[in-house]
Formats: structure tokens, C-alpha cells, sequence
């Protein structure tokens, strides 16, 4: 595996974007506090549904991303994706009230789905042969992120630090990638003009790959493996407080070995699974975190947990970059990967918000530690769905 300029701006742009993510489940106990939305009373549908909103606009800019990169290019798309996303961050840490902070985390979605749509082409436009090996790695830096803004958002929260001050130093620390795609790497350069294309081409593409059937099956599984993953992300630090009565900084370790499983399973995936191996290893990781996710209602130590979060992020890791890679390989040539893999990232992302919601909606009615049964419900639709698409047959998709 080579890596040169723009993979490291690829890398960069997963660590800031997971930390502006991870940011406000970290800090949500402390901000529904100071804006009257407690968890332990009612507020966690509310606190779910700043997650339901963001990732509706993220749908809208995900949808959005394959025209603005076809007039623009990729690269200068991102940066300014993640300027969008860093400004929403900062005016969520300077909002007075509930309503500016949903505004706020919209605007950040607003910059987060393009991000989410472009980078992953991004990257397979850099490493076209063996892409689900490079996919797989660039990856692992969003669970990178998640351990950085779960423990420095905890430790900060536990020492008597503002969120305020947290959630405006996060979307100030974006600038960074932004800088690296903005400046031109003359010594590999990408030649980003030649994906440039009207949009009436691209909804044309588009079209196309909305008629194969089998894409809706990984369309679903998109959409579950979203909600498995983000339900838990979204969760695991309020779970603590709420159901252990541990602090900020416990609930932060929580985010943080979960992620810390994640980043091991996408690095080893990236390095030891080939493409062929990609169906396999989504099936069985599928299947281990089933298994894990129906033990988190039992678990009464912190220990425990920390454990069965350390586990589940490595089982739950490869789901999401492994199902994009097998499907522009499964679905076969003559359909543009770039619109494919925006397609596919529209079902994972508000299948992350409404699970999110969902366990926050239910959690308010039977309490968090019942609700979080959705979470195997989630990873074993995904797996059924990606085992009944291996024995399907037909070329290209059909």
C-alpha cells in the first residue's frame, strides 16, 4: 500500500469529521442540561432527534455531492464541505437555546454529507485496483477521530471545561484538512478535470443504477449497518451516565474503546482482506456483532461493557466501507462507482439518524438499556441481506 499528499488529506478529512460527529453525543448530558432537555427526564427523544435532523440534511447534501463535484471536482469540494462543517460546530458551541443548537448540527450536516458522499471516491479514484483494501484503510481514521473526541471531550467535561469551548475548538480543528486539498500537490497530481460532468449526464448515471435491483438489496444493507454502528456511537457515553451513573470522562472511554475496536478492525482489514474476501468478512462480522449487541442490555459491571464496546467495534468496523467496495464490484461494469458509493452512503447515514432517534424515542418509553435490543435487530437484517445476496445469481447486478 502506497500513500502520497491527498490520501493523508483523505485521512485528515475522516479524523475531523468523526470528531465534529462524536462531539455532541459526548457532550450531550451536559449540554441538555444547561438547555433544558435533561436525559434522565424525558429529553433523550430530543436528544436523538438532534442526530434524526443533521442527518436529513446530510441525506440532501449527499444527494447534492455528485453534481456539485461534477462542476467543481472533488478536491475543492471537500475543503469547502468541511469549512460548512466546521462553522456548524462552532455556532452549536455558542447557541443559547435547544432550537440554534438543531440549527446548528443541521448546517455541520449540511458540510458532513458531502463529505461523507465525495471522500470515499475521493479515494477510490486515487487506488483503483484493490480499492477495498485503501477503503477499508482510509476508514479507519473516522474511529481515530471518534477515540480523540471521546476522551478529550470526556477528560475536558471531567476537569470542569465548557462545552461551549469544546464543541468551538473541534470545528476550528478542520481548517486543517481543508489546507491540505486546497494546496495543489504538483508532485502526483490528480486530474480532477476529467470527472467533471453536467448534471443532466449525472442524473442519467444515476438513473441507471437506480434500476438494478440488486443495488436496493445493499441499498438495505446500508441502511442497517448504519443504524447498528451509529446506534451504538450515538449512545454508548449517555448509556454510562444513565444506566451506570458514571461520569463524563467514563462515558468518554466508552465512545473511545469502541472506536479504538473499530480503528484495529478497519486497519486490519485494509492490510490482510483482499476483494475477494470482502462478502465473507461482512457476513461474519455481521454475525459477531448480532451476537455482542444482544448481550449490552445484560451487562451490569462498567468493566463489562468497556469490554463489549472494545468488541463490537471491531465486529461492527469493516460493515460500512466493506458493503460500498463489494458493490461496485458485485453490481459489475458500466455504472459510475462515484454516484454508486453517494447512493449507498444515502442509506447509511439516515439509517444512523433514525436508529439514533429511535433508541433515544424508545429509551424515553422503556428506558435506554431495553431500547438498545434495536442495535443486533439492526446488524442481523444486515447480514441476512448480504448472505441472501451471495446466492444470488446473474451478471452485473440484474
Amino acid at each position: 500500500m502506497i500513500f502520497r499528499r491527498y490520501d493523508y488529506a483523505a485521512f485528515c478529512c475522516f479524523v475531523c469529521y468523526a470528531m465534529c460527529v462524536l462531539v455532541i453525543p459526548v457532550a450531550l448530558d451536559n449540554m441538555a442540561g444547561d438547555l433544558a432537555f435533561p436525559l434522565e427526564e424525558g429529553g433523550m427523544g430530543r436528544g436523538g432527534f438532534l442526530q434524526l435532523g443533521r442527518s436529513t440534511l446530510m441525506v440532501v447534501s449527499l444527494l447534492a455531492s455528485g453534481v456539485l463535484s461534477g462542476m467543481w471536482g472533488k478536491r475543492a469540494t471537500i475543503a469547502m464541505a468541511i469549512g460548512c462543517m466546521g462553522a456548524g460546530i462552532v455556532m452549536a458551541g455558542v447557541a443559547p437555546v435547544y432550537g440554534v443548537v438543531l440549527l446548528a448540527v443541521c448546517v455541520a450536516g449540511l458540510g458532513e454529507g458531502v463529505i461523507e458522499g465525495l471522500v470515499t471516491p475521493f479515494v477510490q479514484d486515487l487506488h483503483p485496483a484493490e480499492s477495498g483494501r485503501y477503503l477499508n484503510f482510509a476508514h479507519s481514521f473516522w474511529p481515530v477521530g471518534v477515540i480523540a473526541a471521546a476522551i478529550g471531550t470526556g477528560a475536558m467535561l471531567y476537569w470542569g471545561v465548557s462545552w461551549r469551548w469544546i464543541l468551538g475548538g473541534v470545528g476550528l480543528l478542520a481548517v486543517a484538512p481543508a489546507m491540505l486539498l486546497i494546496w495543489p500537490d504538483r508532485q502526483h497530481c490528480y486530474h480532477e478535470i476529467n470527472e467533471r460532468f453536467h448534471w443532466r449526464e449525472i442524473w442519467a448515471k444515476t438513473k441507471v443504477i437506480l434500476t438494478r435491483r440488486r443495488f436496493w438489496v445493499f441499498f438495505a444493507a446500508m441502511f442497517f449497518a448504519g443504524g447498528g454502528e451509529f446506534g451504538i456511537t450515538f449512545w454508548a457515553a449517555s448509556f454510562v451516565k444513565v444506566e451506570h451513573f458514571g461520569s463524563a470522562g467514563a462515558g468518554g472511554l466508552a465512545i473511545a474503546l469502541f472506536a479504538l475496536g473499530m480503528a484495529i478492525s478497519r486497519m486490519a482489514s485494509g492490510w490482510w482482506v483482499h476483494q475477494s474476501g470482502l462478502k465473507r468478512l461482512v457476513i461474519l462480522t455481521g454475525l459477531a456483532s448480532t451476537l455482542l449487541g444482544l448481550l449490552f442490555p445484560w451487562v451490569t459491571s462498567l468493566t463489562g461493557l468497556y469490554v463489549l464496546l472494545f468488541l463490537a467495534g471491531m465486529g461492527c468496523a469493516p460493515s460500512w466501507p466493506s458493503i460500498q467496495s463489494y458493490a461496485v464490484e458485485r453490481l459489475g461494469v458500466g455504472l459510475d462507482s462515484t454516484m454508486l458509493l453517494i447512493l449507498l452512503a444515502c442509506a447509511g447515514i439516515p439509517g444512523g439518524g433514525v436508529f439514533a432517534w429511535l433508541l433515544g424515542a424508545v429509551g424515553d418509553w422503556i428506558g435506554l438499556r431495553a431500547s438498545l435490543y434495536i442495535v443486533p435487530v439492526c446488524f442481523l437484517l444486515m447480514t441476512l441481506l448480504m448472505a441472501w445476496d451471495a446466492k444470488r445469481q446473474g451478471p452485473n447486478g440484474k
